[in-house]
Parts: C-alpha cells; structure tokens; sequence
C-alpha cells in the first residue's frame, strides 16, 4: 500500500509534465525507484541530453551497489547468477531492509515473493495516479507520500527495540541527514551521495564502538557471522 500511494503521485506528477500515460507506466515497471523516476521526468520531457540521464541516475541511485552487495552476502550458494541477476533489478530502500533483516540464508523464491507486490503495487499505483491525471488537489497527493515513510518506519522500529546501537545508529544517520538538508554548504551535495555517505559514517562507527561479538565455537562463529552480515 505504502508503494502504490507514492507511485500514484507519481503518475500524476508524470503525465502533468507531459507523458502519456502508458509512458509513465512503462517507467515505473522498468525502474522501480521513487527518487530516480522523478528526477529522470524532467529530463525526458525537457529533451535533455542522454549523458545527463545517466549521470543523474548514477548518483541518485548508487546507493543500491551497497544494498545488492550486502543482500548478496546473504543469499545462500544455490542461488545462480542469472537469478542474483533478476533479483538486483528488485533492490529498493524497503525490500534491502526486509530480506536483509532475515536470519536464515535467501533464496530465490522468497526473494522473488518479496520482490513481487512492491513491484505491482509501484506499476498499478503509477497506472491509477496517471489515469487520475490532475482531478485531485495537490495538498492530498502530497500527503500520499507519507504512507513510504511509514514503511520505512516499521522495518526498523522492531530491531531498535530490542537493540540500543541500532537505535543510536539510525538516530546518527537521521542527525547527518538534517545536515545535508540544512547547513548551507552540505545541501548542495546530491541526495544520492548524501544518503551513501550518512549509511556508511554511521554504519561504520557503529560497527566500531558497539561491534558484535564473537561467540566459541564453529556453531557460535557461524552464527556471529550471519549477524555481522545483518549488521552490515
């Protein structure tokens, strides 16, 4: 619900700068990413040159090498190539933070399953934003955007809970996002290296001052490498 909301704005937001409909459908099943498919709009409409497509995508979405990365670690040695293959195009912000959550190694089913309503709920909710085109009024669509963060919220919520680093981690990365937004000479770095470079200080302190530790025995190593896999 919380992809189909936000995808909705977006395909009003689509087709108010002069896509089709189908355009914007096309879009957001082909890329399944909220801050990319916006900012990649203007340009397409605009005619802006190809190079600057790519460059705006590189950096908006560069943050998700670091995500397959750490999904990858995760993912058991069945897994075959041209499935990790299929599974990365599926990476997003909400989906990393649940498969990587998990205790046990991922398969491609499961992935697959997780992958599979984010992905519909983003297509069908761009599909009903953009046949809705401009009917409703821009205080409601703004307020759609609300139901993301929401997810966001509940994936860390449970963890920070029962472990007081993760709390304080995430609280640091919040700090270090406001500074980007706020101070003058950090707000003009790109949301894309911004939100790279607070995932990492933050996750590297971290690791640092509250590291997890190692348990004797195979059984207990085994078991503290999942959870530094976790962490990471």
């Amino acid at each position: 619900m919380g992809y189909l909301s936000v995808s909705f704005a977006f395909g009003i937001f689509a087709v108010g700068a002069g896509m089709t409909v189908w355009q914007a459908i096309l879009v957001s099943l082909a890329n399944v990413t909220s801050a990319g498919q916006l900012a990649g709009v203007p340009i397409i409409t605009g005619g802006l040159p190809l190079i600057e497509m790519v460059l705006t995508q590189f950096v908006i979405n560069l943050r998700y090498s670091l995500m397959s990365v750490s999904v990858s670690q995760k993912m058991s040695p069945k897994v075959k190539v041209w499935h990790r293959i299929v599974v990365a195009f599926g990476v997003t912000d909400e989906i990393f933070g649940v498969a990587i959550s998990q205790k046990d190694e991922l398969e491609t089913p499961y992935l697959l399953g997780l992958m599979a309503t984010p992905i519909l709920g983003w297509t069908l909710g761009t599909a009903l934003g953009a046949l809705a085109g401009d009917i409703l009024p821009g205080i409601v669509v703004s307020a759609l955007g609300i139901a993301l963060y929401a997810m966001f919220v509940a994936i860390i919520i449970p963890p920070a809970k029962k472990d007081h680093p993760v709390a304080f981690c995430c609280l640091l990365a919040m700090a270090l996002s406001a500074a980007f937004r706020y101070i003058p000479f950090l707000s003009s770095v790109s949301s894309g290296i911004s939100i790279i470079i607070c995932a990492l200080v933050s996750g590297l302190l971290f690791a640092w001052i509250a590291p997890i530790p190692e348990e004797k025995g195979s059984e207990g190593k085994d078991r503290a490498d999942e959870e530094g896999t976790v962490a990471t």
